[in-house]
C-alpha cells in the first residue's frame, strides 16, 4: 500500500505542477493511472474489506457523472443572455423569410 500511495502522490504533484504546461489528454491519462495505482493498492493493503473495495470503481464513474451533471448546471445558470445577439437573430431571421419568399418557399405565416 506504501508504493501505490506514494505514486498516487507523486502522480498527483506531477498534475498540478505542470497544470498549465501538459496536454488535456496526458492529463487525463496520468489522474486514471493515479487512481488506478490508488485502487490497486487498497486492493492489496486489505484496508477496506474487498466487498466495499471492488465497488470504487462505479461510485468513481457514477460520481463524476454527477459532477458532470453538476457542472451543467451550473453553466446553465449562469449562461449570459445576450440581448443584442437576439435582435440581431431576428433580423437573420426576418431577412431569410424574405429571400426564401422572393425565391417562392412557404415559410409560414409568423
Amino acid at each position: 500500500m506504501h508504493f501505490f500511495s506514494l505514486l498516487y502522490l507523486k502522480l498527483f504533484i506531477i498534475i498540478f505542477y505542470f497544470k498549465g504546461k501538459m496536454k488535456h489528454i496526458v492529463k487525463i491519462l496520468s489522474l486514471l493511472v493515479a487512481i488506478s495505482a490508488f485502487w490497486i493498492g487498497l486492493l492489496q493493503a486489505a484496508i477496506i474489506p474487498r466487498s466495499h473495495t471492488w465497488l470504487l470503481p462505479i461510485y468513481f464513474v457514477v460520481s463524476l457523472g454527477c459532477y458532470g451533471l453538476l457542472m451543467v448546471g451550473i453553466g446553465l445558470m449562469q449562461f449570459p443572455t445576450c440581448p443584442q445577439e437576439a435582435v440581431l437573430l431576428q433580423k437573420d431571421i426576418a431577412e431569410a423569410k424574405d429571400f426564401f419568399k422572393h425565391k417562392g418557399v412557404d415559410v409560414g405565416s409568423n
